[in-house]
């Protein structure tokens, strides 16, 4: 009895509230009109909540290689030419000053000149050097760097090497003016790219050591241009040909200039072979004047595909960056598609870094694990430099030094 009175008395309590309420629509009034704003509801996505989109790749950042092309002893090349910038440049910068020392207060100015990132502290640079570069407070009391004794007596041996090989450098620059379309280039740009071929710094004082071979004329503008005085057959012959009469077959399929054919011929892969091959042939020699030539044409592409080979056949460690190849466009007659040209042929040619900064590499001058065959006095000299510069104390030089006497 009593759990039924309890029952009871609770269902007419809820009989008298719902006469309270007031009487359901049948048309309900949305419980949103009751307010006045509706800015408490979210009407955006947060932030955190957005699909990121991928930004896209620049020529600045964007690969010239895409991965299943991408030969990575290549593109280490050009990752340690990236790491040693503040390395190469500062020496070349410190080798012409007074007593190869510089005051940190202007060193902080010369970012460009000394190859450190703009903002930061050159002593970061510095540091990361330690047996290349050394830092001393002078009498005036300001800071001052330069290069450590150890380093002074490699710039001794880098100079008798450079004394060396003069008579090659000398030969380097002649077939640079024969290759030119005017037979002459402007002093400065062979100043600039004279690491590239190993040339000495001072070489615009020794060219009157060779009047046989050169001339210097100052234009209107004051510009120093060098000229050719003789042309001597003998050099006329580029590497591409003496390479022909050793294999010619590896010469034949050096470059690739395909023949547009419709697929009704049916041909098959040794006829599209030897139908390539009426296209190749004849090269086209680097040495002839290629400055009258149709730029649009066959002949004028084979041209400039020859002299970009030699080329980069008398560089040092047979490949260039595209600021080097840049700064001879007029003198050999090249175009602003130089970087599709060279990408058309992949046997020859490798293009390693990025689509803004890329460099182009010989690639049977490499063997198959990326190691340059045949190397220079001033390649083995400069790898050893590199190596002395990445150490941070002497204790594990007595392999290089072993090497360097090996």
């Amino acid at each position: 009895m009593a759990w039924w009175w309890r029952r009871l008395i609770l269902s007419s309590k809820l009989s008298q509230y719902k006469t309270l309420l007031p009487p359901i629509s049948s048309n309900p009034k949305p419980l949103i009109s009751f307010f006045s704003s509706t800015s408490f509801l979210r009407t955006k996505t947060p932030k955190k909540h957005k699909k990121r989109r991928k930004p896209k790749e620049s020529p600045r950042t964007k690969l010239v290689q895409s991965e299943p092309n991408r030969l990575s002893h290549f593109e280490l090349l050009v990752q340690r030419d990236s790491f040693f910038r503040f390395f190469t440049k500062s020496k070349d910068f410190l080798s012409k000053q007074p007593d190869h020392v510089l005051r940190f207060d202007d060193a902080g100015k010369l970012h460009r000149e000394l190859g450190f990132p703009r903002g930061r502290k050159v002593i970061r640079s510095i540091q990361r050097h330690p047996l290349i570069f050394e830092t001393y407070r002078h009498t005036d009391g300001k800071m001052w760097f330069g290069f450590t004794d150890f380093m002074e007596d490699l710039l001794e041996e880098e100079k008798s090497i450079m004394e060396s090989m003069e008579t090659e450098r000398v030969t380097t620059v002649r077939k640079l003016l024969m290759m030119s379309a005017k037979k002459r280039i402007p002093l400065s740009k062979i100043y600039h790219c004279r690491a590239l071929f190993g040339i000495p710094e001072d070489f615009r004082d020794r060219v009157s050591k060779y009047p046989n071979y050169f001339k210097i004329v100052v234009e209107d503008d004051g510009k120093r241009v060098l000229e050719l005085v003789n042309w001597d057959p003998l050099l006329a012959v580029s590497a591409l040909e003496r390479d022909f009469m050793i294999d010619e077959d590896r010469v034949k399929k050096a470059f690739k200039f395909p023949v547009k054919h419709g697929k009704d011929l049916d041909l098959d892969e040794g006829d599209v072979r030897k139908l390539n091959l009426l296209n190749t042939l004849p090269l086209v020699s680097p040495y002839s004047d290629g400055s009258g030539l149709n730029i649009w044409t066959l002949e004028a592409e084979k041209y400039r595909v020859g002299v970009l080979h030699e080329f980069l056949s008398m560089t040092l460690e047979k490949r260039a960056s595209i600021h080097h190849i840049v700064e001879f466009k007029e003198e050999f007659s090249l175009t602003k598609h130089t970087y599709q040209m060279l990408l058309k042929q992949p046997r020859t040619f490798y293009l390693a870094g990025t689509e803004m900064n890329w460099v182009v590499f010989l690639r049977d001058a490499y063997d198959e694990n990326g190691v340059l065959m045949n190397k220079d006095p001033q390649v083995v000299f400069n790898e050893k430099l590199f190596e002395y510069a990445e150490m941070q104390d002497m204790e594990s030089d007595s392999g290089i030094r072993n090497k360097s006497r090996g």
